[in-house]
């Protein structure tokens, strides 16, 4: 086989291995000063996808701005005040100045249009010309703005203690810069006033800063915890360096290849050396056996070749089946989960690699001293690890129907948790409760209309079609019952321009709040209003042939599952109230959220079950038995059920990174498995042990090895559950769970299934009488 070709490569060779894979490292190394990070949600789609290319026209349509940072200005005393009131002027002018900024539209107090009537003409001014001096001023404003439903949630609360400055950004701008000198701005302003800066650019350019600096944070504390804890188990520094070294290899191997394609960093490629880590830890078994044979036969090339053929075909199965795992990613739709999924492959294959020929090479150099010195703690009888994982063993398989029942019990409890899942995703909620981002976005979801915006394009049949009044009553109907969501805060459209204008042409009267019974009307006063006011206030709500309107919707959360609430309100609205020439459909930002939720959600679905039968296919491949393939995949879709049933019963969001979760446990926990049906069925064939004295075996010398690997695993993720970032405390308790609840099924359930259906696994020949 070519894998022991390499394996007596390396040990004759052994500088010239080591040479070239330091060399390779350096090479892949020079990559990384020219990484780069996204984490717009509009790029985990391809370009070419229906929905993006639909939302980028909708955005040319309506002259939209991807990414808008709100501002919010909180007085507990009330903002109609001469000293908040010139602190807001003041910061506007500042803003105004800033480079990333789109200066036209920045809309405050200052900038905002105020539509009224003079001498029967139609005028807009801004709403803030100067600060009010007297009381009688400052009430002549406040009136101004709460006589205008316009700005009510939008520029004022309904308290009056809350106001607003929306930032728009130009194409480019990074949302965290931005936000970090609107921070300096407000920190000079002083006053009595709270400040608090939301919205999704900074809530998505604050995670990707946040997300370099976890990455360099605990990608070396994980190695620090995994160093110690090999430490513990091997006390020999050369062994240790030689695991961590796989580790490093396999990361610089693979982040190097990820920039050098150009491919820029996303939240789930940032979690990749964390990830390949852990997956080195595999390596683990090729030690453990190592120390075992070298303590018989007293030789380093003898013992080094000869665990290469007792462990090889595993450790070879369990790369390919890992690899395949993660493979499965790259046919999904989102392309960071491809990324991720392309280069973890690529680096257990890097790590696989180096298990027969880096390994082999520095083994082969290593004291013969050293080398005596650490396997004589590897005492199958003496060793408290292994002696204790014989009891366990001995526990089980004499318990064999009674730990089935229990196991069936907790089956279908898990089965019964996991119907409980609430499927959603919020990206704000990425971060925890006590952060600056949370904490604005509550604070100004709770005052204003809402920081997640989304839109509904109605369109009609020809030009002109929103000039009729029936087109722009219908139009504000929708808007009414969209409104009756509690997770709406506020909804925008030109049917509220056309009644702002019809009412100021009035003399101001509250009655004539309403859309004219005449198109001609409508079309003088859309004219009017758009020779005077800002061009973009009406474009952002009407295209110019008047044939598509665009309702703006504030939400009041980033939970994916309010626009789609949203979405089914104005289906069930046009059903009911049928309009055949028109079309609503969704976009905005709260829109794609909830479509790259859902591709993340249905993706990982059909990759996971796809993922399940091509491991399954491995297996069965491995073993030569289909029987062993289904056998040997229990015990880690049992930990999975386990892990998404605690989820459900506790009330968690099924969220983006749990959802790809599932998919990732399966291509690295299964190692364990293979580890023990392969050195089972080898020693069962080997000698003439029963049945029960195999099993023993089994768990107590290659389950120290299944141990010790699960436990560094676990280790390598523990560190991420003390992140700031709360999908890494995700993914870290996640992966640490199912490693662990893996490895102990897999010690407890496949000896119990082996001994109570040997017929069913074992050959004639193998079927203890």
């Amino acid at each position: 086989m070519i894998q022991n070709k390499l394996v007596e490569f390396s040990v004759n060779h052994p500088r010239l291995i080591i040479f070239i894979t330091l060399l390779l490292s350096l090479l892949f190394g020079l990559q990384f000063p020219k990484a780069t990070i996204d984490t717009d949600p509009k790029h985990m789609l391809p370009a070419t996808s229906p929905v993006r290319v639909y939302n980028d026209q909708v955005e040319k349509w309506f002259g939209l701005y991807p990414d808008t940072i709100v501002l919010g200005i909180y007085n507990k005393d009330g903002i109609f005040n001469k000293d908040t009131l010139e602190n807001i002027t003041k910061l506007t002018g500042e803003i105004l100045k800033m480079k990333g900024v789109a200066v036209r539209d920045v809309t405050s107090f200052t900038t905002a249009d105020n539509v009224f009537a003079q001498n029967n003409d139609l005028q807009v001014l801004p709403l803030l010309q100067k600060i009010p001096q007297t009381q009688e001023e400052m009430e002549v404003f406040k009136s101004s703005l709460y006589n205008n439903p316009l700005l009510v949630d939008r520029l004022i609360s309904k308290d009056g203690t809350t106001t607003a400055i929306y930032v728009p950004l130009e194409e480019g701008a990074n949302g965290k810069v931005i936000a970090d000198q609107l921070k300096k701005l407000v920190r000079k302003s002083g006053g009595a006033e709270e400040y608090y800066i939301a919205g999704d650019p900074v809530a998505r350019d604050t995670f990707g800063a946040q997300m370099f600096t976890q990455m360099a944070v605990f990608s070396p504390l994980a190695g620090m915890l995994m160093f110690i804890a090999l430490f513990i188990m091997f006390r020999n520094f050369n062994m240790v360096i030689l695991n961590m070294s796989i580790a490093m290899i396999s990361i610089i191997w693979s982040m190097g290849l990820l920039i050098g394609l150009k491919f820029p960093v996303h939240i789930m490629s940032s979690m990749i050396p964390v990830f390949l880590m852990s997956i080195s830890t595999d390596s683990i078994h090729i030690f453990n056996e190592f120390c075992f044979r070298f303590r018989e036969l007293k030789e380093k090339k003898p013992a080094i070749i000869d665990t290469m053929k007792v462990v090889g075909a595993p450790v070879s199965a369990t790369a390919m089946a890992t690899a395949a795992g993660f493979a499965c990613l790259a046919f999904g739709h989102i392309i960071p989960v491809k990324v991720f999924g392309i280069f973890i492959a690529f680096g257990t294959l890097v790590i696989r690699l180096m298990s027969f020929t880096l390994i082999p090479a520095v083994l082969s150099m290593m004291k013969d001293k050293t080398l005596l010195k650490i396997s004589q703690k590897e005492d199958i009888k003496e060793n408290p690890t292994s002696r204790f994982l014989r009891k366990l063993g001995e526990l089980s398989v004499k318990n064999a129907g009674l730990i089935l029942v229990a196991g069936l019990v907790l089956l279908t409890l898990a089965i019964i948790g996991t119907a409980k899942i609430r499927i959603n995703n919020n990206m704000v909620s990425w971060f925890k409760e006590k952060s600056e981002i949370r904490k604005a976005d509550a604070i100004l979801n709770s005052q204003l209309g809402g920081t997640s915006l989304g839109y509904l394009i109605v369109s009609g049949p020809g030009e002109d079609f929103f000039k009729k009044p029936g087109a722009m009553k219908y139009l504000e109907s929708l808007q009414r019952e969209v409104e009756k969501s509690p997770l709406v805060g506020k909804t925008t459209s030109v049917a509220d321009y056309v009644k702002r204008i019809n009412r100021v042409l009035h003399k101001d009267s509250p009655e004539y709040e309403t859309i004219p019974d005449s198109g001609t009307v409508i079309s003088q006063y859309l004219f009017l209003f758009g020779m005077s006011a800002k061009q973009s206030v009406l474009n952002n709500v009407i295209d110019y042939p008047f044939q598509k309107a665009n309702i703006w919707v504030q939400l009041k959360t980033w939970d994916a599952s309010a626009m789609r609430e949203v979405i089914n309100i104005a289906k069930n609205y046009t059903l009911r109230h049928p309009m055949p020439e028109l079309e609503v459909k969704p976009a905005g930002i709260a829109y794609f959220n909830m479509v790259w939720n859902d591709e993340v959600l249905y993706d990982m679905i059909r990759t996971f079950i796809f993922a399940t039968i091509l491991v399954l296919f491995i297996l069965i491949l491995e073993f030569k038995s289909f029987r062993w393939g289904i056998i040997s995949i229990i015990p880690l879709i049992f930990a999975i059920l386990l892990v998404y049933g605690f989820i459900g019963f506790t009330g968690k969001d099924f969220d983006m990174p749990i959802s790809v979760l599932s998919t990732l446990t399966l291509g690295m926990a299964i190692d364990f498995a293979i580890h023990f049906a392969s050195r089972f069925k080898r020693r069962y064939m080997e000698t003439q042990e029963p049945l029960e004295e195999t099993l023993y075996w089994t768990v107590s010398r290659p389950g120290r090895g299944i141990i010790r690997n699960a436990v560094l695993f676990a280790l390598g993720f523990s560190v991420m559950a003390f992140a700031s970032l709360t999908p890494y405390i995700t993914v870290g308790l996640f992966i640490m769970s199912t490693m662990l609840l893996s490895a102990i099924t897999t010690l407890v359930f496949l000896p119990v299934l082996i001994k109570l259906f040997p017929k069913f696994l074992l050959f004639k020949k193998e079927v203890p009488k």
